[in-house]
């Protein structure tokens, strides 16, 4: 099973609103992640397309890999707090308030899914063991009303 994974450093937001977008794909698969993040009206969504594809990439160069995206899912994303740069804005009577300028660290892992393997009945062997259980009739409930 091939695992892959992409990282984006110091993006410019914060990582709590980061992970509201990456909540949206996570457990998806690739290409329906992708569209949805083409259509999320957050600004962020954007940078997870982008490290999205850049982990689908990363998947396709490993060694062993199947060759078809579409058995690729989101298997883990999350978002990291980055380092916080320190602004200083003007406030009334000569003061200061300190603005921080959050960043966040995003992680996406992509996973192949195993293929499902059916197992073949052989002509012998067609419905044995699979008797139907006898049901027991459903237990009328009395609706008598005391008086």
């Amino acid at each position: 099973m091939i695992e892959a994974q992409a990282t984006a450093r110091h993006i410019r937001t914060s990582a709590q609103k980061a992970g509201l977008v990456l909540d949206l794909i996570r457990g998806k698969d690739v290409n329906r992640a992708l569209a949805t993040l083409e259509f999320t009206r957050k600004s962020v969504a954007g940078d997870v397309a982008k490290l999205l594809r850049s982990a689908i990439a990363n998947a396709q160069q490993k060694e062993g890999f199947g060759g078809d995206v579409d058995r690729l899912f989101v298997s883990a994303c999350y978002a990291n707090q980055g380092p916080s740069q320190k602004r200083v804005r003007p406030a009334p009577m000569g003061r200061a308030y300190r603005v921080l300028k959050r960043t966040a660290h995003l992680t996406v892992h992509v996973s192949e899914r195993p293929e499902k393997v059916v197992a073949v009945a052989s002509a012998g062997e067609g419905t044995r063991g699979a008797k139907k259980r006898a049901r027991k009739p459903a237990a009328k409930t009395a609706t008598a009303s005391k008086k």
